[in-house]
């Protein structure tokens, strides 16, 4: 029997893969993860509240807008247990090493992290901690906003990535277990509810965020299509550390759109 996206076996396997929330993930099979790719943005919005929380408090205490803005990106690193950052580094690795498809699958399995992970990481925080300031600046309202946003914005890229039609690179690791496993059309309306959201919670601020806001979302998953179709052409599809990289690459994204202008 087909089950609807936001099943208890597709909430689960969202929570339970994409968090360190206690959620024990009881399917692995395709429609559990079609499932649960397609709750992903419930579990973004998740740890965006989390760390939209953690800037709040410290800003409650006293605490400046960087401050604020460090424990705002630290949290979600720690709810994914660092995974989105590694897979990272490790895609920049494979990508910037310019060797074939399965000598560039072979470096991102590596414990180690090379130069181009390196730099991936440094820029990639430092842009994200950059944005989240200038948003606190801007008002508690704006920063936690971007915080949510961004989050969200980044579990929506793990839907589109995991659209049918794009193949996983090795058969197994759970970038073959999700991979291709949301029709295009779900993916898409995913987007859209996604959009539509971040423009009705813009929308507190004025008609002008709540354009704002909507274009950061679209903006997260163009950048994140961009490094999608570049890894498939790459590495002949994705891998867990692609969906890694996809992910912190449309949180950037739409954080930088939402502290211009």
């Amino acid at each position: 029997m087909l089950r609807t996206p936001l099943s208890p076996d597709g909430l689960r396997f969202a929570f339970g893969t994409l968090t360190v929330f206690p959620v024990e993930v009881t399917r692995w099979d395709r429609e559990a993860a079609r499932g649960g790719m397609l709750c992903a943005p419930l579990a973004g919005l998740a740890v965006g509240l989390a760390a939209a929380a953690a800037g709040l408090l410290l800003l409650f205490l006293g605490a400046g807008s960087l401050l604020a803005a460090v424990a705002t990106a630290a949290v979600p690193a720690v709810l994914t247990r660092g995974l989105h950052l590694d897979g990272l580094a490790d895609t920049a690795d494979g990508l910037g090493s310019g060797k074939p498809a399965e000598d560039a699958l072979r470096i991102m399995k590596q414990s180690d992290i090379g130069p181009f992970g390196v730099l991936a990481l440094v820029f990639v925080l430092f842009a994200q901690v950059a944005a989240l300031a200038q948003a606190y600046d801007g008002s508690w309202a704006r920063g936690a906003l971007a915080a949510v946003v961004s989050a969200t914005a980044a579990r929506l890229a793990l839907t589109l990535a995991a659209r049918a039609g794009v193949p996983a690179a090795r058969p197994e690791g759970l970038g073959a277990a999700v991979a291709g496993v949301v029709p295009v059309g779900a993916a898409l309306a995913t987007a859209a509810v996604v959009t539509a959201a971040g423009a009705v919670a813009g929308a507190f601020g004025g008609p002008y965020d709540a354009v704002r806001t909507a274009l950061a979302v679209l903006c997260a998953a163009a950048a994140a299509e961009l490094l999608l179709r570049h890894c498939v052409r790459r590495f002949g599809g994705v891998t867990g550390d692609v969906f890694g990289g996809v992910a912190e690459t449309a949180a950037t994204a739409s954080l930088v759109v939402l502290v211009l202008g």
